[in-house]
């Protein structure tokens, strides 16, 4: 069993949770952004700039499995999933560093200049260090356009592709529609199963949802 596998949490069959929602933080959807890609389509190649200067491409890690994670430090939904001292977001990266390189985490800030979420690369990497983040790189998107091309609606919004170039998983990351850290530990965590899913080679049970937390600040 991965350790992805061990990390997905159950919910209880049928239950629905109401959507917490915080001042400035409204589950909302950018109407510049195009339709979210399906499971099973070619993810959309892209080069970015990291936030250490490097530039690096989807087709470097053509044999691998990638998680794409749309983030923003100042959104309440993103801070649940950083939180301590649950730090889920933060387990998740640290499994997929464990992987022998069979997974590459890759964190996007797509916020514009100006607006709320919007870092250069050295606060980016402060940021990543103050919250105890290991994604293998977070790439700098101000111009929106990796965000535009999968169709990136919140932060978080969450994407895995499969070795090959397919996407496997896209939408939330797991099944409570929420900003309340102790929602974490009941909620069925999408990504996880996706990525146990993808290493054991096996279908996926939920390969799509719709995306919860703040609107990408294109």
């Amino acid at each position: 069993m991965t350790s992805f596998t061990r990390r997905n949490f159950g919910i209880a069959a049928g239950m629905v949770t109401a959507v917490a929602l915080s001042a400035g933080a409204l589950i909302s959807f950018s109407a510049s952004a195009a339709p979210a890609l399906e499971p099973g389509t070619t993810a959309p190649s892209f080069t970015g700039v990291t936030s250490t200067g490097e530039t690096i491409s989807l087709a470097d890690f053509a044999d691998k499995t990638v998680v794409l994670e749309w983030t923003n430090h100042g959104c309440p939904f993103v801070k649940k999933h950083y939180a301590e001292p649950v730090m889920n977001m933060q387990g998740l990266q640290s499994d997929a560093a464990n992987s022998d390189g069979n997974v590459v985490w890759i964190s996007v800030i797509s916020s514009a200049p100006g607006k709320q979420g919007y870092v250069d690369g050295t606060e980016a990497d402060a940021i990543n260090t103050a919250r105890g983040a290991v994604p293998a790189y977070t790439i700098l998107d101000p111009d929106g356009v990796i965000g535009h091309a999968y169709g990136a609606k919140t932060t978080p919004h969450m994407f895995v592709i499969k070795g090959g170039g397919d996407i496997a998983y896209a939408g939330a990351i797991d099944s409570i529609r929420s900003a309340r850290v102790s929602d974490i530990a009941t909620a069925t965590n999408y990504v996880t199963a996706a990525l146990g899913s993808v290493a054991a080679g096996e279908p996926i049970t939920v390969a799509s949802s719709a995306p919860y937390g703040c609107s990408v600040k294109y």
